[in-house]
């Protein structure tokens, strides 16, 4: 047993209970952002570039927290209801296997119950309908008033009883809500009638009807609780859906995987799997892991993060992601990221957190809810005056009926749900397209940037150098130049070096070995390869070995200024030809930059390379505006003054010396092939790391506003023109007044309404 590193609790040594966090983290799970292969067993700063280490959660939490979808700031350990709104808390953190909602089973039962009981004390007080067949005439009225009580109370009493706590307790916290109107709506209607069932003498005459009866509004009461009792039913059903895109991406990650042991391979569960164990995938599974292939080769089908449905060939050395399909090879893997440091799982808590934040645009509802409920409690009880003031009688009770209609049809969770739900479906549906939203404000704000400024390394190029060309005497096959090169760069470090290694394994040549190899800072490398003395360089390297460049000075000098660098290759000091290394312009840029200047947006490239090769890159993409050779410090001031013309500016880079800039601009957009720092300093994430996410952001930030609109302008329509009906205004002109029960049915619709509307966003085109 050991101190736990992050409570300080007793604990198994070979892993660390992070309680506070309600999570258990496998022993060395503390990683840095930057370094992936630092590792410790306790927080602190990274030895290799000093940042903070991290604990992540593990995939299945030790303990739920439950949070309010309105008031993402209420938390609480156990289920229950929100003390602000009183709707029912949902869970924090999704998990993959949808669980039974307590609420909505509670809900349903409930239902289910007050449902037998109100069916037949609506047909009992409906027999006064029919000429013949009144049971008040066979009952009598005092046992046909006591009939009714003794059906509707336990409908209101027990199948209420919800409401009634919520209102009470919105009461005593000062935080009138929906519930404060349904139990006093509610409770008025059932109270009267208790009251007119046990003392009807008491009653005025403006309360009494033509045969000097008191009128008796049971099965209004019981009505109203069943219509909002499925109301609720309904509502918890529909917020269940909009985590569906979550729980699908935690699906995505399979249950078990095969561990590569000395004794032979076997089958433990995911969350078993600790870092630097082997793991074996066999075809057509999905990679359980994070990690590098160790042994053998095989195509990755890796769409759930792209979006491309061509596989990728994977061969030892390079990554592969958890969650990615296997194609026809068996390959091994050794686990880098295990439960919640994978890319997978750091999707899922970075959608989890968009989904509880709240976007600007709710501020409205906000204010408009503050002052709601009070509002329509004024309303209803100028209702109340005016009918018994100036209603035909009985006036009292047309007073009481259309009092308790406004207060039942006014519904402000339809305007509390009409932004949060919107915004939790969106996040959802982007994360599916590639496009990770961190919060509300960068989604809501992108649909209004009109400058985009781009790196180039790295967003608008691919970031690594390739060789762009290859040319060579007449007398000597390409392939045998590239064969040459690459077998001097064997030995060299440098990325271009790599460049070059990459289009001979291309291109599958055998390289031969090197011997004497000589590197000359600045200029290139040498070699005896095969006997020869090959050398590889700039023009002042072929100077030194006496290689006449003549034949390729024009050629060379036009590709350097197209920003390529070149490469002489000479063999026993005669030179053979050139290669041409670039940065390759990424192929999706191009149609998503032709895409962005349609829809008005102003490109900037924004680079520290020297002008000539962002110029070069900048005519092959049609960008106008250019600013280069730039200090990172320096990125972040041209935001600046953008932003001070009065630009709405979006900034999209992938390294270290974006962050500054990305976290500047009034949207910053991280590449997910880029640094952990850049992601961090971001608002939106594009997993294919291409400008194409920019586009596909757009389109799901404008989808998203108006789908929030919409809600907005239904909830504040139905709230404006449901009141004043309620309250009567048509009486005097129809002589036409809302029944309670239709009102609790039109008030139990609205917020699935809403909710029905955001889940439209799952099938928005990107």
């Amino acid at each position: 047993m050991a101190n736990d590193p992050v409570c300080g609790m007793q604990v198994d040594e070979a892993r660390a209970c992070a309680a506070e966090r309600g999570a258990r983290v496998v022993a060395d799970a503390y990683t840095c952002a930057m370094c992936p292969d630092v590792r410790a067993d306790r927080p602190g700063g990274c030895p290799s570039c000093g940042m903070a280490l991290a604990a992540p959660l593990a995939t299945t939490p030790a303990h739920r927290e439950y949070v309010c979808p309105m008031h993402p700031e209420i938390v609480r350990p156990d289920p229950g209801t929100c003390p602000i709104c009183g709707m029912a808390l949902e869970l924090r953190v999704i998990e993959a296997e949808p669980t039974e909602d307590p609420e909505l089973g509670a809900m349903r039962l409930r239902l289910r119950m007050t449902t037998a009981l109100t069916v037949p004390l609506v047909a009992l007080a409906m027999t006064d309908m029919l000429p013949g067949a009144s049971m008040h005439r066979v009952l009598g009225p005092h046992l046909f008033a006591w009939a009714q009580f003794a059906l509707a109370t336990p409908v209101v009493l027990w199948g209420g009883a919800p409401f009634f706590t919520r209102g009470w307790q919105s009461v005593v916290r000062r935080r009138a809500n929906m519930f404060t109107l349904i139990a006093l709506g509610t409770g008025a209607a059932y109270a009267h009638s208790v009251v007119a069932t046990l003392a009807p003498q008491i009653f005025p005459v403006a309360f009494r009807e033509h045969d000097g009866a008191v009128p008796l509004y049971f099965e209004a009461a019981a009505v109203i609780t069943v219509l909002v009792l499925l109301g609720q039913v309904l509502e918890l059903r529909a917020r269940s859906r909009t985590s569906d895109a979550i729980r699908a991406l935690l699906g995505l990650t399979p249950p078990t995987a095969r561990l590569v042991t000395g004794d032979g391979d076997r089958d433990v569960a995911v969350a078993d799997v600790h870092v630097d164990d082997r793991v074996r995938v066999r075809p057509g599974e999905r990679i359980p892991v994070d990690g590098v292939l160790e042994d053998g080769a095989s195509t990755v089908d890796e769409s759930m993060l792209t979006g491309e449905p061509m596989p990728v060939a994977k061969h030892v050395g390079e990554r592969v992601t958890g969650g990615t399909v296997n194609g026809a090879g068996s390959f091994v893997v050794r686990a880098e990221r295990v439960g919640n440091a994978t890319v997978l799982a750091q999707i899922v808590r970075m959608v989890g957190e968009a989904q509880r934040s709240r976007a600007p645009i709710q501020r409205l509802a906000d204010r408009v809810a503050s002052v709601f409920v009070p509002v329509v409690i004024v309303a209803a009880a100028a209702t109340f005056v005016g009918w018994a003031l100036l209603g035909p009688p009985p006036a009292l009770a047309h007073a009481l009926v259309s009092a308790v209609a406004v207060l039942i049809i006014a519904c402000p969770c339809a305007l509390g749900l009409a932004t949060p739900m919107s915004i939790m479906v969106a996040t959802g549906r982007g994360a599916h397209a590639g496009v990770l939203v961190k919060n509300a404000t960068a989604l809501e704000t992108l649909r209004a940037v009109d400058t985009l400024v781009v790196d180039k390394t790295g967003t608008l190029t691919e970031g690594r150098p390739a060789v762009t060309a290859i040319r060579a005497v007449d007398d000597v096959d390409e392939a045998v130049l590239l064969r040459l090169a690459a077998s001097v760069e064997q030995r060299s470090e440098h990325p271009i070096a790599a460049a070059v290694l990459t289009a001979a394994k291309a291109r599958g040549l055998t390289l031969d070995v090197v011997h004497d190899f000589e590197s000359h800072t600045g200029m290139g490398v040498v070699g005896d390869v095969g006997g020869r003395r090959i050398a590889l360089g700039n023009r002042a390297l072929m100077r030194a070995e006496g290689g006449d460049v003549t034949t390729f000075v024009d050629d060379a000098a036009r590709r350097a200024a197209e920003g390529q660098t070149v490469l002489f290759v000479a063999a026993d000091h005669e030179v053979l030809g050139i290669l041409a290394v670039a940065d390759p312009v990424k192929a999706s840029a191009p149609e998503a930059l032709q895409r962005l200047r349609a829809e008005g947006l102003r490109t900037v490239m924004l680079t520290g390379d020297t002008r000539a090769t962002a110029e070069s890159v900048a005519r092959r993409l049609g960008i106008d505006d250019v600013v280069a050779e730039v200090l990172p410090e320096e990125k972040r001031a041209v935001i600046q003054r953008l932003q001070a013309e009065g630009r709405t500016v979006a900034m999209a880079g992938d390294g270290i010396n974006d962050a500054p800039a990305l976290a500047q601009a009034d949207v910053g957009i991280a590449m997910a092939t880029g640094t952990d720092v850049a992601i961090e300093s971001a608002g939106i994430t594009l997993l294919r790391g291409d400008l194409g996410g920019v586009v596909r952001a757009r389109r799901l930030s404008r989808a998203t506003l108006r789908n929030i609109r919409q809600n907005l302008f239904f909830a504040f329509v139905y709230n404006a023109l449901g009141v004043p009906l309620a309250a009567g205004v048509l009486y005097p002109l129809l002589g036409w007044a809302l029944n309670p029960m239709l009102a609790a049915a039109a008030m139990s619709l609205s917020s699935v309404s809403v909710i029905t509307n955001a889940l439209r966003l799952r099938r928005v085109r990107l």
